[in-house]
């Protein structure tokens, strides 16, 4: 079905400032998010989560600042499959698209479930599946209601999680005080894991907790000023929650020292006992699930912008996820379509969705630090100053050598699934181009220019 004829043609509505999209980008990288992987990555680090943090932090500033020149030039939905169309043309765009939807697809996906093994503890007589179903449901109304509801929601969501961050860092002092601490065993570790590679595996597996500021970009053409606003928010997001991260990930190691646990994915509420009793433990529950809905709802409606995208530059059908609501303005079946697909939930395991979502977000991380030297360098020649040079040349090779780093201590099974899922999307690729003889489709971006 396509839209309706019209003398103006179904635009993104652009009603969001800066407050709404750091907002948004927070509640998609979900503030609790680190006690997903605290248990494991603290084994897998010895102790020094928070020092896995900041090594991740320092990564993603520097892909974060890539992502902020490109919007800059190009405030177009899309993300790394737009910037990277526009560098180096729609082949290698689509193959930059297509490994960012390994992450888009299953983030939803991961939260339904997480919502679903969290309140069926709480609530042992209703299975999971009955809850992952609800929520998948309450999210797709949301986000076809609007990015109005999507906002709203997200900024709720935030302020509930802020507030259990209070609740918990007090609750610590309290039980830390009067206590002898060593305060740097959160940064240097126990020893049981030494050396640097295992810190930076570490790193690679909290590479999940950054995939927000790379949402912030999909809404570029729902922002009132995309490009003043989504760079600072873009920034602004990687900062805040990595710094909020690496305080959380001490903080938890000071309140419960070593590197054992009964059980390591669970090892949150080993730390919530031991800092609050119960009440924390039972807080925690309910913040946590609240901030799984939150990042279903955000994640959702950035990978239905990013296949909207895609749909209206026809490389995926056009008639069906490059349409627009008339009503509503978003992307109603490519929504649909990502709720469809989360139902898989029901059926697939915590651990092979978790194995799944790191490799496409480092690819696009790596895609957008080349496509900045290759628009802002190798395309315009007034931008080969020394200032240019550091800013468009070194950042972003200095992202780009950080972030394959990470991407090379990755699991040996991520990158196996990974690879595959990008072959997949090559094969796809050769038979849209008619063997690669002819170029995919690409529309006229009128934000652009």
């Amino acid at each position: 079905m396509a839209n309706p004829p019209s003398s103006t043609p179904v635009q993104l509505r652009r009603v969001l400032g800066l407050p709404a999209l750091v907002f948004f980008g927070l509640v998609y990288m979900v503030p609790l998010t680190i006690f997903t992987t605290y248990g494991i990555v603290t084994e897998l680090t010895g102790g020094r989560t928070a020092g896995a943090y900041i090594v991740t932090l320092v990564a993603m500033l520097f892909t974060a600042t890539s992502y902020s020149f490109m919007v800059k030039r190009f405030p177009v939905a899309g993300s790394a499959y737009s910037y990277t169309n526009m560098a180096f043309g729609p082949n290698v765009g689509f193959l930059a698209g297509w490994s960012l939807l390994l992450d888009y697809l299953f983030l939803p996906m991961i939260n339904y479930l997480l919502i679903g093994l969290f309140l069926n503890i709480a609530f042992p007589a209703v299975p999971a599946w009955s809850f992952a179903l609800a929520s998948i449901a309450l999210v797709t109304v949301l986000n076809v209601a609007g990015i109005h509801s999507v906002a709203k929601t997200s900024n709720l969501i935030v302020g509930a999680q802020i507030v259990f961050i209070v609740v918990f860092v007090a609750l610590s002092c309290q039980s830390l005080a009067g206590q002898p601490l060593d305060l740097l065993s959160p940064l240097l570790g126990d020893g049981s894991q030494p050396g640097f590679g295992a810190l930076m595996a570490g790193a690679a597996v909290l590479c999940l907790s950054f995939l927000g500021f790379d949402a912030v970009s999909t809404l570029a053409e729902e922002c009132r000023d995309a490009r003043r606003d989504v760079p600072r928010a873009i920034i602004l997001t990687t900062l805040f929650a990595g710094l909020l991260f690496t305080v959380l990930a001490y903080v938890s190691q000071l309140v419960l020292p070593g590197t054992t646990f009964a059980n390591a994915d669970a090892a949150a509420n080993e730390v919530m006992f031991k800092a609050g009793g119960q009440f924390l433990a039972n807080f925690f529950t309910a913040a946590y699930v609240a901030g799984s809905l939150g990042s279903a709802l955000a994640s959702q409606a950035a990978v239905s912008r990013i296949l909207f995208t895609m749909g209206r530059d026809n490389v995926l059908p056009q008639r069906t996820f490059g349409y627009l609501s008339p009503r509503f303005g978003t992307p109603v079946f490519a929504i649909l379509l990502v709720s469809a697909f989360s139902l898989l939930a029901l059926v697939i395991d915590l651990a092979t969705l978790a194995s799944l979502i790191s490799f496409g977000a480092l690819v696009a991380f790596s895609a957008v630090n080349l496509a900045v030297v290759k628009t802002h360098l190798m395309d315009d020649a007034s931008q080969r100053s020394l200032k240019g040079l550091l800013s468009y040349g070194l950042v972003p090779l200095v992202g780009l050598g950080l972030t394959l780093w990470l991407w090379t201590s990755l699991s040996a099974l991520t990158l196996v699934i990974g690879l595959c899922w990008f072959a997949l999307g090559l094969a796809y690729l050769a038979v849209l181009t008619a063997g690669f003889r002819r170029p995919v489709r690409l529309v006229d971006f009128t934000e652009a220019t």
